[in-house]
């Protein structure tokens, strides 16, 4: 099959798959965000996205393009280390020295995977999948009571500093991933290259310091609180 036998296959599925799941991390921090203003509306969505037939299907959707992306990632990397030692994505136009993150794609990918699972531990685990499984109390709260999730969870300052560890990881990676997914869909040419580049590093920006003023907001709150 083309998409799986050629390399030009390959960076399109990750292209592909790549912009997909850029689409759910921009609706994931519009949802963060009304945290900031009604705890009470953040929950109304936690329950709307709970163990409902409609939210399932789309974890599973998100869940399959999560794992498809991984594999064919490292499948890329691996092939073009292989080929062209730290070369690791092909394109027609090309900074004129080699970015940081286009380095370090696989490291970077790691710490996202890495933060992904500590997010699936505080959140995922005890919400959606206490509701899954009808045992209501794998947390310290009910399984819809998202906001107490996030005062628990950036409460603690350990957390808050490897949550935003993460997200750095996570605008490193975005901002490469971007301009180099459009490039491998052929959106780009040399007009087009610096200003897609430019697009790529404002959204990821955007993204990232939506989730980030979650992350340092609700911390400051707690430290407030304790002051009390």
């Amino acid at each position: 099959m083309w998409l799986s036998n050629s390399s030009i296959g390959r960076k399109v599925v990750m292209s592909v798959t790549g912009i997909a799941l850029v689409l759910f991390l921009t609706f994931h921090m519009a949802m963060n965000l009304v945290a900031l203003f009604s705890e009470d509306a953040y929950n109304m969505i936690c329950e709307f996205l709970g163990a409902n037939w409609y939210a399932l299907v789309a974890t599973a959707g998100l869940g399959a393009l999560f794992v498809i992306h991984i594999i064919y990632a490292f499948w890329l990397t691996m092939q073009n280390r292989a080929a062209r030692g730290s070369e690791r994505y092909a394109v027609n136009v090309k900074p004129k020295t080699v970015e940081w993150a286009s380095q370090n794609m696989l490291v970077l990918g790691i710490v996202v995977i890495a933060g992904l699972a500590l997010h699936f531990a505080n959140f995922w685990y005890k919400m959606q999948f206490a509701e899954i499984i009808g045992v209501h109390d794998l947390g310290a709260f009910g399984p819809t009571d998202g906001a107490a999730y996030i005062r628990e969870t950036f409460g603690c300052p350990v957390f808050t500093v490897l949550y935003l560890i993460w997200l750095a990881a996570l605008w490193f990676h975005l901002t490469h991933g971007f301009w180099s997914a459009l490039q491998t869909l052929g959106w780009s040419n040399k007009v087009w290259f610096e200003r897609w580049k430019t697009i790529g590093n404002i959204y990821s920006t955007v993204v990232v310091l939506g989730f980030a003023a979650v992350v340092v907001i609700f911390f400051v709150k707690s430290l407030a609180c304790g002051a009390c």
